[in-house]
């Protein structure tokens, strides 16, 4: 028989955090992760949803490469790949922006909830952030909010959804920031 220690962690009295910072063959660490995932989770509330589970992988280029042949048969180094693993529910309207995503299930209290894998390429938003003359932070808070916005819905492709998308990347940047 074994004997447990006094000190025995309770499983049973943690609350699981919906958003998860994970990191994948680069070392990283996320500045500010609890203000991080208030901001991520406020932003999915005025969104209309709920998060169930956020998983941010940080990794590589040449990791998100891989990926990106792997599933999207794109051979092109990009700053994000989301992964939406949201239950399909045909119902699921995000009302604020009357966006549709199918995939959106709803909680009991009729919000749809968000499930996915958000990679960020820690080199690519380094690159971004020169490119574009913003701090390195402020990149990076976009490029997560937009994976986030992706799985609300919201499209890039087009360029009337990708100016909707900035538009909505940069109203959430104001507020991480307190602006």
């Amino acid at each position: 028989m074994q004997k447990h220690s006094k000190n025995t962690y309770n499983w049973t009295n943690t609350k699981k955090l919906p958003i998860n910072i994970f990191t994948q063959d680069i070392k990283f660490t996320l500045k500010n992760k609890t203000a991080v995932r208030a901001w991520l989770t406020t932003v999915a509330k005025k969104e209309g949803a709920t998060i169930e589970e956020l998983n941010y992988i940080f990794c590589s280029d040449n990791y998100l490469l891989e990926l990106n042949k792997k599933h999207l048969n794109h051979n092109t180094l990009t700053d994000i790949i989301t992964f939406d693993n949201s239950v399909h529910s045909p119902q699921s309207i995000v009302h604020s922006q009357k966006a549709y995503n199918p995939k959106l299930q709803t909680t009991d209290y009729g919000l749809p909830t968000l499930s996915g894998d958000i990679f960020i390429s820690i080199e690519r938003v380094k690159e971004n952030a020169k490119q574009y003359n913003v701090p390195f932070e402020n990149e990076l808070h976009r490029v997560m909010v937009h994976g986030l916005l992706h799985l609300l819905g919201y499209k890039d492709k087009k360029p009337a959804d990708k100016a909707q998308m900035t538009g909505k990347e940069d109203f959430y940047l104001k507020k991480v920031r307190g602006r």
